[in-house]
Parts: C-alpha cells; structure tokens; sequence
C-alpha cells in the first residue's frame, strides 16, 4: 500500500496552546478540546457496537480518550508525527476498541470487521448506523412502510463495498476528515485517497439507485 510523506505538524498557535496545557493550564487546554468534540462523538456513534447501544453512553469513551490525552500529552509534543486532531481521534478509537473488547470479549470481532488505520486496528463504522444515516428521518407514510426494508438491503449493499473504500466514504462524509487526513489515517496518497472517495460514492449512488424508491427519496 502506497503512504503519504511527510511530516504534518499543527498550526504555531495550536502548538503553544498545547505547551500551556502540557505545563498544566487546565483552560488552554479545554480550549483546545472544545472544536472536537462533536467530530469525535460521530465517530463513536458511528463505531459503537450496536449490541452497546443504550449500555455505554459516547461521552464517557470521550471522557477516557480525553484523560489519555491529557496524560500522553507531554510525549505527543515530544514526537508530535501527526496533527493533534488526527491523534485524539486515534486515542478515541483505541478508548471505543477497549469498551468493546471489556464489554463483548471474543464476541467484539462478531460484529464485524476492524479497519487497519496506521497498522493499528479501530472498529469498523457500522453499516446500520450508516443505513440509518442515508435513510435519514423521513417519516412520510409512504417512506414509513418500507423504511424497514430499505434499510435492511442498504445495509447489505454497504457491505459488499470495499473495505477501504468505504472507509474512506465514512471519513470524508461522515467524519467530515479532509481528503490530506484520511491519506494519513489510511496510510494512502492523496491522489489515491481521492479516487477512492470518488469510486465509493458512484458505487453508493449505484446502491440507492436500485433501492425501493430509488435515489430521489434520500435528497
């Protein structure tokens, strides 16, 4: 697998915020948290294993990657190899893939498969929660009837795409990650990155096209 090159780093005032709260100034860095946390609450609804759902609440997964954060940050600058977003996110999968495997045991690996992100290995977004994403919030009578049957072929059809392909499809439209970020998350080329992007949503709209209702009906 081709990667990207280069090393990314963060912005210069991010990197001073991150050195006043490594020397323990507690609103820096509740300032430098504060943009991430909706992005990174998607990514765990999106990665929660469907059988935790009502039993773990997001927050606390968020919580405990936080705490790991803010104690591993003083290494993070030492090294700092990659943005610190795309770090937090990675302590936030690693938070999500320890609830799981406490939670679940050998059965964490039922649910599906696990995506290899640097080598490392995050749950996999859920096709239910992504089925329910497309479907959106329609309650129309009309859409109401065969919500359920749509919903369940759309999930199939989302799991018969390319793991990566639908990785990518997750991370840019779903966790909004900028094409350069998921290139690094998935150790591609941009160039690569990007056609895979656009491979994946010509191969979803095939998908919704040949839906009950086709395509019009998710506008």
């Amino acid at each position: 697998m081709e990667t990207s090159t280069g090393r990314e780093t963060d912005p210069p005032d991010e990197q001073a915020r991150l050195e006043r709260a490594a020397a323990g100034d507690q609103a820096a860095w509740a300032a430098i948290l504060a943009p991430h946390r909706d992005r990174l609450r998607r990514m765990i609804a999106l990665r929660l294993d469907h059988r935790l759902k009502g039993r773990i609440d997001p927050s606390d997964v968020l919580q405990e990657a936080f705490l790991q954060a803010a104690q591993g940050l003083p290494k993070y600058l030492e090294q700092a190899e990659r943005p610190f977003f795309l770090w937090l996110r990675w302590l936030t999968g690693m938070s999500l893939q320890v609830v799981h495997r406490r939670h679940l045991g050998i059965q964490a690996r039922d649910a599906g498969r696990e995506v290899q992100l640097l080598g490392r290995p995050l749950p996999e977004a859920s096709s239910a929660v992504l089925a329910a994403q497309l479907l959106g919030r329609d309650t129309r009578p009309s859409v109401a009837a065969t919500r359920a049957e749509r919903q369940r072929r759309l999930q199939e059809a989302l799991n018969t795409m390319d793991l990566v392909d639908r990785e990518v499809l997750v991370l840019r439209h779903f966790e909004e990650l900028t094409n350069a970020e998921v290139a690094r998350e998935l150790g591609l080329q941009e160039s690569a990155a990007s056609k895979r992007y656009i491979r994946a949503l010509r191969k979803l709209k095939e998908i919704l096209v040949a839906l009950p209702g086709g395509i019009e009906e998710f506008r």
